[in-house]
């Protein structure tokens, strides 16, 4: 085996604002393995912490990448199949870097399947398939700026909006959901809602009325996660049904997991491979909410195209009935070139169309 990593830093075509500040640009660290040096076909994975968030934001994160490549290029090894790439990482990569082992995971499942940029064992990315229904985000900033972005979204045909609040004043983001709901019923467009833990305990209760004014689908994330006893009361006692998101950060096994969603019993999660430990760990999650009669859906966190495909494929392995967050492709002046794109708030593979890699200079 042969293994090497690359770092490209990704430009924001606008001031991206979050909850922990404004984003201009991320770094992503591509993976590429190969049988050997000279090797033609080849996996890419893709290993992009987020800033004060994920639990791999460490200082040492190059070094953790590199003793990995180090490792692999070491060894004998070689997968047969998926199992074994899952069995590897669990092996030689710690729980706390998630975003390391999902950028594992899909290279050497890329790897596997020929060097194709087919990740799973699906048909999605290889011929025609009905595209995945997405939401469309809009980011947080002033009142003019999240209302020119709703309408662009709505413009461009997106049925499921997803609204970061928790930036501006309260009132001015009731009048955003006042306008979409002004000329849209719930029936025509869904809303979703992401505090990032804005809200306390003091006013949560208060807030989450008022959202129920406008038929709100669910709430991601209404306090900050560790307050597991004020969690499972807000989704207890929520008029609009509540997702966990940052709530799953750093829960490792499937026996931590249920425990956590016994405790708190939301009605949704939310899971992005890169924070949560990747596509096994994903998988992990949606067997236990399933088993618990809990809703999902899969949303990337950031990624370039080569995150954002490895995230669609898996997400199209499960029969979908809600909108996924899987928008994220547009974001940057130099993204990576691929046959990823959206259409009537759908994201698409197109086979006919080729993967660019120049900017990454593998």
């Amino acid at each position: 085996m042969y293994c090497t990593f690359h770092k490209h830093t990704l430009q924001f075509k606008f001031l991206a604002g979050t909850s922990r500040g404004v984003l201009r640009h991320k770094d992503s660290f591509f993976i590429k393995v190969s049988q050997d040096y000279f090797s033609k076909v080849y996996g890419i994975g893709e290993s992009a912490p987020l800033k004060g968030l994920s639990l791999d934001d460490i200082d040492n994160f190059e070094d953790e990448l590199r003793q990995t490549c180090e490792a692999l290029t070491k060894s004998d090894w070689y997968p047969a199949h998926e199992d074994e790439v899952y069995e590897w990482v669990n092996e030689h990569i710690s729980e706390d870097l998630p975003s390391v082992r999902f950028g594992f995971e899909t290279a050497l499942l890329d790897l596997l399947h020929g060097g194709k940029r087919q990740i799973v064992n699906n048909s999605w990315s290889v011929s025609p398939y009905e595209p995945l229904e997405i939401n469309g985000l809009v980011w947080m900033g002033d009142k003019e700026w999240m209302l020119e972005q709703l309408k662009n979204k709505l413009e461009a045909g997106f049925h499921c909006i997803k609204m970061k609040i928790g930036a501006i004043d309260f009132e001015k983001e009731m009048q955003l959901l006042a306008f979409i709901r002004s000329h849209y019923s719930a029936n025509e467009i869904t809303i979703r809602v992401d505090a990032n833990g804005a809200f306390t305990e003091k006013d949560v209760y208060a807030k989450l009325e008022c959202l129920s004014e406008y038929q709100v689908h669910s709430i991601e994330q209404p306090v900050a996660a560790g307050q597991l006893p004020l969690m499972a009361d807000v989704c207890v006692n929520s008029p609009v049904p509540v997702a966990l998101d940052e709530e799953l950060i750093g829960v490792h096994g499937k026996e931590n997991k249920a425990q956590l969603l016994d405790a708190i019993n939301p009605q949704y999660i939310i899971l992005k491979p890169t924070l949560v430990g990747g596509i096994n760990s994903t998988k992990e999650w949606i067997s236990e909410a399933e088993s618990k009669n809990i809703g999902w859906w899969i949303t990337s966190a950031l990624e370039s195209n080569v995150g954002l495909n490895a995230i669609a494929q898996l997400t199209a392995t499960y029969p979908i009935n809600l909108p996924q967050g899987l928008g994220t492709g547009q974001l940057y002046h130099n993204n990576i070139s691929s046959p990823l794109s959206i259409e009537n708030g759908r994201l698409l593979y197109q086979p006919e169309m080729d993967w660019d890699f120049d900017l990454l200079k593998l």
